[in-house]
């Protein structure tokens, strides 16, 4: 059976250094344990969605080094489907190295590695995944022709959303006109939009600006605070707050709500778009309970039997 879910992203090896607090410019601080870790937006979005159940493919590009080969037995231990997962000669798979303070902060730096060699080519080699996915979920932390050529492939088929992270100030504005989503946190829109700083006074100002720039439907995630969403059908910001907790770590929470609209899209999609991002915010704020990426992630069986009916 197709799987339902089909992302088309990154993959990233983790590094992470725990710290008492981030390191100002300049600064060297002595951490308090290292990680190494199992990363990549579009790995951990298909890995949160496998976890709650869901039936999905990761369409996507690694190095020929061990971290690749360790990281295909993960996605095969998560029932991931990765018939479409292309081994690069002559490349290191894309790399992430963060810094996690102790109030839960924290700073990434990426090198894409393989990241950067997944082509249009390679999304036309699981046109028949693509197409008949009920949900395809995007980033940008693959090149933007290949993005933008899998939501031209998916466009009539099913539902799209596109995460727009990393943030890039300039992007063809295409990519916001085919997906019926398009989702950013609190920084990543100030850098598109150019309105700072972002905060609950100005959330409308930011819907509207993303919305006149093609956008159908924008959710802006905004982390301890929930998040918004407003549609061309209905501009007004409608915010949806999520519980407050104490975060451990913050690492992959935007990762693990998109994995969960994506599940509740596809596996429910009788539901509001609000009861979905309410649902979404609920798996994203149990993910801050709990350090690293995949291993943060909730199962089904860690959630509340209501949020699956």
């Amino acid at each position: 059976m197709a799987p339902k879910i089909v992302i088309v992203g990154s993959c990233m090896i983790d590094f992470t250094c725990f710290s008492p607090r981030l390191p100002k410019p300049g600064e060297t601080l002595i951490g308090t344990r290292f990680e190494k870790g199992y990363g990549g937006k579009g790995a951990n979005q298909c890995i949160t969605a496998a976890k709650l159940g869901a039936s999905t493919a990761l369409i996507a590009s690694f190095g020929s080094d061990t971290f690749a080969q360790e990281y295909l037995e993960i996605l095969k231990k998560e029932n991931v489907d990765i018939s479409h997962v292309k081994i690069q000669k002559d490349k290191h798979s894309g790399n992430a190295h963060i810094v996690v303070a102790e109030n839960g902060e924290n700073s990434i730096v990426i090198v894409l590695g393989a990241n950067e060699s997944l082509t249009p080519e390679h999304a036309d080699s699981a046109i028949d995944m693509i197409k008949s996915a009920s949900v395809l979920l995007c980033q940008f932390e693959v090149p933007l022709e290949t993005t933008l050529h899998a939501l031209k492939l998916h466009q009539g088929h099913g539902f799209s959303i596109v995460n727009g992270a990393p943030a890039l100030k300039n992007f063809d504005s295409e990519i916001l006109r085919l997906c019926d989503i398009f989702c950013v946190n609190e920084t990543e829109a100030e850098v598109i939009t150019g309105i700072q700083p972002i905060d609950l006074s100005n959330v409308q100002q930011v819907a509207d600006k993303l919305l006149d720039k093609g956008c159908n439907a924008i959710i802006l995630t905004l982390g301890p605070l929930g998040a918004a969403y407003a549609s061309k059908t209905n501009r007004n910001v409608t915010r949806i707050p999520t519980t407050k907790v104490h975060p451990v770590d913050t690492t992959g929470a935007g990762d693990a709500f998109l994995g969960a609209l994506a599940y509740f899209k596809a596996y429910h999609p009788q539901l509001s778009m609000d009861e979905c991002i309410r649902r979404a915010c609920v798996v994203a704020t149990q993910s801050v309970l709990k350090f690293g990426t995949h291993a943060s992630f909730p199962t089904k069986n860690d959630l509340p039997i209501d949020l699956f009916i």
